[in-house]
């Protein structure tokens, strides 16, 4: 079977270890920023960025932070950022530090990209900002050394056993753990929400900004509601995308069963799309097909599984077709490869092997993400704990197969959280913009609602019906992007919710 542009974009994000789960998000006070240039700070040294492809304007620094926050005059790491000077001196109001997803994403190459594609107002008036969070390369980083095979996005987001058991998942969150506490150093154990929001006010201040506007997508919008609390004063504009619960008792247990949620809410799309007539990738003749035909293909290859060769793991497995599911759901242009993935399974075949990132950037990604989510609050130990949860997401949410409550490597992780999560308040500085599709596999739509009422009246969400996982100029419509490039650029916020129906350019109306 022929590896289409399409194929190669699920495996890509299958092979790679990024949880890529999002988060709540950000705040921002309405006092004006200075439009003045910043005071150049002595410690950046801005010189040419590392990369290809990148803006020629794009140039990268660095910013030194303490490894521990408890200890400020200890041993310091390294975060480096980049930046893009805004296009008009005479309109600049300040930075947008673009806030990576993950745990385990870069925005460092964001400026050259993303950020080009925002709007000429909004790129005159700010210098745009990307940064590699601590423990990612190019900062100082870490690396679990783990075994090849646990490199798989599927060890690090585990699915539990054919029937149920998850005395497997147990054994590799004890090996990945064990691997991390004898390779990752000192580091490894003060990376997590609260550590990177205090490195964004280290960036701020290197800046020599007074306030900092954000634009966080994803787990970035969790990161952005974390330093809003933290330092509220230092906030300006802020756009949350993709948004999730803020609970503060789960946090990122929370964001994995969100899973299930999501998947429904984004798999009556996928049907529609994969019946329709004339699509040259159509799975079944009606959308109420696809849905039984996906579990029958899930549970044929749980029984016997197709070797594939060079991939990773070597055989495609109905967990690796769930898995291939959740990394499809992310963007509607994915939905052509989940397809043809499954007609291959229904025939007997594979496509040819993914291409996977190096094991270096693998090691160094799934160490920054597991060492996030673990960090940042304390999960159970016992199997037993998962066992139960476990049984009921697989009767209650067969398509995600209890992954969403399984035991991941924090079920052995050696490090206590350093400090309690950060609970979102609705008191404070205003200024926060929450964009959000209404189907979106990663942060569903109930979480942002969670997010928008722990907000309270700091924060205005615009509701986008469209399908995907980031809505500002990514999945989402003209409505939702106009609302978002209006407060960016003049800081206009709808005085109230607003949800964008479907199509390009109607109007939003008010809920």
């Amino acid at each position: 079977m022929k590896q289409t542009s399409s194929t190669r974009a699920v495996w890509t994000a299958v092979s790679a270890a990024v949880l890529c789960l999002a988060a709540p998000l950000t705040v921002s006070p309405t006092a004006s920023a200075s439009a003045s240039a910043p005071a150049e700070a002595p410690s950046l040294n801005w010189t040419r960025c590392e990369g290809s492809g990148l803006d020629p304007r794009q140039r990268c620094a660095s910013v030194e932070v303490p490894m521990d926050y408890s200890d400020p005059g200890g041993r310091k790491i390294d975060v480096v950022v980049s930046r893009i000077p805004g296009e008009k001196p005479s309109a600049r109001r300040g930075a947008l530090l673009l806030i990576p997803g993950g745990p385990g994403g870069s925005s460092l190459n964001d400026p050259s990209g993303k950020g080009q594609k925002l709007p000429q107002e909004v790129r005159d008036s700010y210098d745009l900002i990307g940064f590699a969070p601590r423990g990612l390369a190019p900062s100082t980083s870490v690396s679990c050394g783990l075994e090849h095979g646990d490199l798989a996005l599927s060890k690090l987001r585990p699915w539990p056993a054919a029937d149920g058991s998850v005395t497997g998942n147990m054994a590799t969150a004890r090996r990945m753990a064990d691997a991390c506490a004898r390779n990752g150093g000192e580091l490894i154990r003060h990376i997590s929400t609260v550590d990177e929001a205090r490195d964004i006010d280290r960036i701020r201040a290197a800046l020599g900004e007074r306030r900092l506007s954000a634009w966080g997508v994803s787990y970035g919008t969790y990161v952005g509601a974390v330093y809003s609390q933290l330092f509220p004063q230092r906030t300006d504009r802020v756009v949350l995308d993709s948004n999730d619960d803020p609970d503060p008792v789960r946090v990122s247990r929370g964001w994995l069963a969100a899973y299930e949620t999501g998947v429904e809410d984004t798999f009556p799309e996928f049907a529609r799309w994969a019946s329709a007539p004339g699509n040259p990738d159509r799975v079944a003749a009606t959308a109420a097909e696809v849905r039984p035909l996906f579990l029958r293909l899930a549970a044929r290859l749980d029984r016997a599984p197709i070797p594939w060769p060079g991939a990773n793991p070597e055989e495609l497995n109905g967990n690796v077709l769930r898995q291939a599911m959740l990394d499809s759901f992310y963007t509607p242009s994915r939905f052509p490869a989940l397809a043809k993935l499954m007609l291959a399974a229904r025939s007997g075949t594979v496509p040819p092997a993914p291409a996977a990132q190096p094991d270096a950037v693998l090691q160094n990604v799934t160490a920054v993400s597991a060492a996030t989510i673990c960090n940042d609050v304390a999960w159970p130990r016992s199997a037993a704990a998962y066992l139960d949860d476990v049984a009921v997401s697989r009767r209650e949410h067969p398509l995600t197969a209890g992954m969403p409550r399984n035991a991941m490597v924090c079920a052995a992780w050696p490090y206590p959280p350093e400090q309690a999560p950060v609970r979102i308040a609705s008191r404070g500085p205003s200024g926060i913009l929450l964009v959000q599709n209404a189907h979106d596999v990663a942060t569903p739509l109930s979480g942002a609602r969670k997010l928008r009422e722990a907000f309270g009246a700091r924060a205005v969400m615009v509701t986008v019906d469209s399908t995907g996982h980031g809505a500002y100029l990514a999945n989402g419509n003209a409505c939702g992007d106009r609302a978002v490039s209006r407060f960016l650029a003049t800081g206009e916020r709808p005085d109230r919710d607003v949800r964008c129906p479907k199509g390009p350019s109607r109007r939003g109306s008010y809920v």
